[in-house]
């Protein structure tokens, strides 16, 4: 549903506040949009809202409309995400094209806008010549994703490459955030909850195109041979726990192949787990419970889970 300027919207139950008649709106508003279909594991209930901005500016007049006094999420290609069954409460944020833009600069450093994937990140510094952010080829996520968890693949991760990045706050406040001033640790930063990272800077250093497309080619085709891509999965489901890994955890645990209802772990990898066709988003949420506890009475080590769970169960 496209805002027409005309009567208020109606009530969402579960929303801090109704959404109101937002001025000037030149995105598009959908009231109980599916996720499903957004995130990789197809499955999960719908957003109250899903506003997709048309740009930088659209976006933070409608958080400033909303004056922070509804909860947000930004939503960017839906990788490392579950969302629960009984749908997501406010605003889910989806960025398009406006923010997928990719430019390299002066000093190796590429100028990305939030929405754009790893791939075009990593293949925009492989072809201007910029070196170091080969690994970004092996997330399977959006800038804005990806600088939130401090992803990484492959060795690195983006603590290591970021600049700074452009966050518009709950409330349509606009900020620029030193990499430093996130308090990076493995997989987080001290981002606010709702805050939409709608820019970044990385800065690699100068290499060899060649080479560096040869080091994209390694981590996609090591990606294929050992992740379940072509199944409806998540991702790493657990962070790597301090000198150990997830999956040799999850698999000395008795855990491979293990189902519950249409989800199951993935035999290829047992850090990622799938939806075999009929999963709903409990399902999976559950296995993966099941999957920590096995771990935990087998070795003794809780696993914290990486994937992010929003939403009403």
């Amino acid at each position: 549903m496209e805002d027409d300027g005309g009567a208020p919207y109606a009530e969402v139950e579960g929303c801090a506040r109704a959404i109101p008649n937002l001025a000037g709106v030149r995105g598009t508003i959908t009231a109980g949009a599916s996720l499903a279909k957004l995130v990789w594991f197809k499955t999960g209930g719908t957003a109250d809202w899903l506003f997709e901005p048309a740009d930088r500016d659209d976006l933070v007049s409608v958080l400033e409309q909303l004056a922070g006094e509804c909860p947000v999420l930004a939503l960017g290609l839906g990788s490392n995400l579950i969302v629960r069954d009984g749908g997501v409460p406010g605003l889910v944020v989806r960025l398009g094209k406006a923010f997928a833009q990719v430019r390299a600069g002066a000093d190796c450093v590429v100028e990305c806008g939030g929405g754009a994937s790893g791939i075009l990140v990593s293949s925009t510094a492989r072809d201007a010549g910029i070196s170091g952010l080969e690994f970004l080829r092996g997330i399977p996520g959006t800038v804005g994703g990806f600088v939130r968890m401090n992803g990484g693949a492959y060795g690195r991760e983006v603590a290591d490459v970021l600049v700074d990045c452009e966050v518009v706050l709950p409330d349509g406040e606009c900020i620029t955030l030193a990499a430093a001033d996130l308090g990076y640790t493995y997989r987080h930063s001290n981002l606010p909850d709702g805050a939409v990272v709608i820019g970044a800077r990385f800065r690699g250093t100068p290499g060899d195109p060649a080479a560096i497309g040869a080091e994209m080619d390694r981590i996609a085709a090591a990606r294929e041979a050992s992740q379940p891509l072509r199944t409806k999965t998540g991702g790493s489901t657990f962070k790597n726990p301090p000198g150990d890994k997830a999956w040799r955890l999850v698999d000395a645990a008795g855990c491979r192949g293990l189902t519950l209802g249409g989800a199951q772990v993935s035999e290829k990898h047992t850090n990622f787990l799938i939806n075999t066709g009929t999963a709903t988003s409990s399902d999976i949420e559950r296995l993966g419970e099941m999957v920590r506890d096995r771990v935990k009475a087998h070795s003794g080590i809780s696993l914290e889970w990486e994937i992010q769970r929003v939403g009403r169960p």
